[in-house]
């Protein structure tokens, strides 16, 4: 079939191998257009050493936790994207209103460069202008102290630090609400939620080490070339070992499945790659937990038949509920797990065969897990298939969720979450003398709500592009305009800055990648990668203007403006970074000898108890979980409803767009694309190129997506791909996992029109 599609414009076969020379080649092509060349090399070679800068990227860990340098190419984009020698001018913005930007591409308004000057929207003319960074300060102090305290939401991004977050909840406990919507509750909260009932800790419990002692991994949900680039190195360095790699994912994405590495002088030499997946099984989107489930009945199975299939004493020893979760296994037909999951019944025994097999494995997901309206049950799926070989807790095992940014899961350790534990309030009370707040507050989509609601009046973002993150765009978009305050601390513009409410502020921050000088000399922030390991950041650049502030300053400045009988020190913090975190060791447990730890090149590793197989669960043991059925999501269904998966380009990270490509894909200058199997095409009579219509089918849905054009591609047959964010107008805001509270980016029921002939497909 493939010979005989149609030609569309900007789709072309690509067929290297992901990194190699193309990665090279993007990465000149992103200095040469954002950065000066002579500036460009040392600040690349400066990127995740001990006196550098923490990439703003990914959260993938360093090799060995020191100083090596390991090329990636998203990394570079993202550092140069940062360290840009573009700027948007007070000039600029006096000749642009903000419904003409509003009107342009993500893409275009980030790539106008960086802010220079503090900025408040005049309606008058429809313009941001320079404004004080007094006046601003007092302004927003007074209207804070207007609202009720729950009217105001603090969102947090990944990408900022431990000393800002810590401030940034410290400011808004003080002021007496738990509202914090972060971007944890769109992609891992399902994990925050689930391990924690599992394991009894939210977070992974494999390190780098572990990868070179395990003999099997299986990767399940996500595309480590785009959104965690660093791991390739790894999965690169174990299929060469021969370690097997085992893929789940509805798509095939070529970095799961051969990768040259830049700095392998043979590969690079040569043109050659290595192949990382050794199988790879595309499951439908929504099929994972029946895949997991097929996985442990045979493993039941064969324990049943022949024995010394798992690890009893380990679960005799250390888990509870294995009965419970056995006899529901048991129960689940194969009939069910193999039409739900979309794999045959043989393809699961042979992953059952090598799990059998294999005396260490760690299970890797992203958000392709995570993302479901099942999310918290499918993370734990993942840790009971673990637990049934005695996985966590010892050496090359474990489980291993992939975060995203680079300080997303270092925010959540210091106190961003809306659903704080009695002991941390009653430490900060005890330091700082004030009673916090003990009502649970708002996650991102509760958040939202409470803004279409009009309930929530002002909205303080420390960094991201929270409204264009969120589903339902038709809802959020117009909700954030009603707001009586903004705040946006930032770097540079983007959609959701220029929605702007009654009063709208945008704040120009140091980037991670740039001198930060305070009272005290040059100062280093701290962050925390996937793994645990909290180290030190610190940049030389030349702040992109004058008129910057570092992030703590900025949360510093509107708290001394909005809480006139504090009796904290905002001033003297933002002086000293070391201050911050001295307070961040008396409030926080596993933070002792902060200051010093971090001053080791590679800094330290939080406590992590189940590695030594302790459960800080309230049984003390790690639990079985039990996921009834797996079919239940899709019951009442027509069987030509398709599922949905958001997708990221390579050219992307999260909401910033570095360029309009995705090369791996084989798109090029476009995101207006849709993602289809053949098969599901010939069914519903559509051809490669042909252009469509998408709605949400959801009962009283009317959400829709217009004019995308179909593309024939490797995906699992009955799942199709979009791009996030644009596709994120599909995704209903109560369409959710309700245990965590994350929107179901991944699995969205949806019908799909031709717009010529208006086929329906239901």
């Amino acid at each position: 079939m493939a010979s005989k599609r149609r030609s569309v414009p900007g789709i072309r076969h690509y067929d290297g191998p992901a990194g190699g020379w193309g990665a090279l080649k993007a990465t000149a092509i992103a200095v040469r257009t954002q950065m000066d060349t002579l500036d460009a090399p040392a600040t690349l070679l400066r990127t995740n050493q001990p006196d550098g800068f923490d990439c703003p990227g990914c959260a993938w860990p360093d090799k060995e936790h020191k100083s090596t340098f390991q090329f990636c190419e998203n990394g570079a984009k993202a550092v140069t994207w940062e360290a840009t020698s573009k700027r948007v001018t007070p000039e600029f913005l006096a000749a642009n209103t903000v419904t003409a930007l509003r009107a342009k591409s993500d893409f275009e308004l980030e790539g106008y460069g960086r802010l220079t000057h503090p900025l408040v929207y005049h309606r008058e003319t429809d313009t941001l202008r320079p404004v004080s960074w007094e006046q601003a300060f007092s302004r927003i102090g007074e209207i804070l102290r207007e609202l009720p305290p729950d009217a105001v939401e603090f969102y947090t991004s990944g990408r900022a630090s431990n000393e800002a977050a810590y401030l940034f909840q410290l400011f808004a406990r003080e002021l007496g609400t738990n509202n914090f919507p972060d971007c944890s509750n769109m992609c891992h909260e399902a994990t925050s939620t689930g391990l924690p009932r599992s394991i009894g800790i939210g977070k992974g419990t494999v390190s780098l080490d572990d990868f070179d002692k395990t003999e099997l991994v299986i990767s399940i949900g996500h595309n480590p070339g785009t959104n965690h680039p660093r791991m390739m190195g790894t999965l690169h360095e174990l299929a060469r070992r021969g370690v097997p790699i085992i893929v789940f994912n509805p798509l095939r994405e070529r970095a799961l499945e051969r990768f040259a590495d830049p700095q392998s002088v043979v590969e690079m030499a040569t043109l050659g790659s290595t192949d990382i997946a050794s199988t790879y099984f595309q499951v439908k989107a929504g099929g994972d937990a029946a895949a997991l489930k097929g996985i442990a009945k045979h493993l039941l199975e064969r324990e049943d038949a022949v024995g010394n299939t798992l690890d009893r004493e380990f679960i005799a020893q250390h888990t509870l509920n294995f009965e419970d979760f056995a006899d529901d296994i048991r129960a689940t037909s194969w009939t069910s797990i193999e039409q739900e999951s979309g794999l045959p019944r043989a393809s699961l025994e042979q992953v059952a065969q090598a799990y059998a097999k294999s005396r260490a494995t760690i299970i890797t997901y992203g958000m392709g897990i995570t993302q479901h309206n099942k999310g918290t049950a499918n993370v734990r799926l993942i840790a009971d298939l673990l637990l049934l070989r005695g996985n966590i807790g010892k050496p090359g095992a474990g489980i291993c969720p992939l975060r995203g940014h680079s300080n997303v899961q270092g925010n959540r350790t210091i106190g961003i979450t809306e659903k704080p534990s009695p002991a941390f309030l009653s430490r900060l009370e005890a330091v700082f003398g004030f009673t916090p707040p003990s009502r649970h507050g708002h996650d991102a989509v509760m958040a939202t709500q409470a803004m279409i609601a009009g309930e929530s009046k002002a909205l303080i973002c420390l960094g991201g592009n929270f409204a264009v993150a969120m589903p339902d765009h038709l809802q959020a978009f117009p909700a954030m305009q009603k707001l009586d305050l903004s705040v946006h601390v930032a770097t540079k513009l983007n959609r959701t800055h220029l929605l702007v409410g009654n009063e709208t502020y945008i704040f120009p921050c140091l980037g991670r990648t740039e001198l930060d000088m305070q009272r005290t000399g040059r100062q280093s922030i701290t962050v925390e990668d996937s793994m645990s390991m909290v180290h030190a950041s610190s940049g030389k650049l030349k702040p992109a203007s004058p008129d910057l502030l570092s992030e703590p300053a900025i949360v510093a400045g509107m708290a001394l403006a909005t809480l006139p009988t504090t009796k904290i020190d905002w001033a003297d913090l933002v002086g000293d970074y070391d201050r911050i975190r001295d307070l961040i060791e008396k409030t926080i447990p596993g933070f002792t000898d902060y200051n010093a730890r971090i001053r080791i090149p590679g800094g330290f590793r939080m406590p992590l108890p189940p590695t030594e197989r302790i459960w800080p669960t309230p049984e003390g043991k790690a639990v079985f979980s039990v996921f009834p059925g797996v079919d239940e999501n899709r019951k009442g269904e027509g069987d030509d409803i398709l599922r949905l998966v958001t997708l990221r380009s390579h050219d992307q990270y999260n909401t910033t767009i570095y360029a309009l490509d995705d090369r791996y894909r084989g798109v090029f200058g476009r995101r207006d694309i849709l993602f289809m199997n053949e098969e599901d095409m010939a069914q519903r009579g559509l051809e490669h190129g042909d252009r469509v219509d998408i709605t949400t089918a959801l009962p009283d849905s009317t959400l829709r997506l217009t004019d995308i054009t179909v593309v024939a591609y490797n995906i699992a047959q009955g799942t199709v791909g979009a791009y996030y964010p644009e596709a994120n107008v599909l995704v209903p805001l109560t369409y959710l996992d309700k245990e965590s509270g994350t929107p179901s980016y991944k699995s969205v029921p949806v019908q799909v029109t031709l717009r010529s002939k208006q086929i329906k497909t239901l």
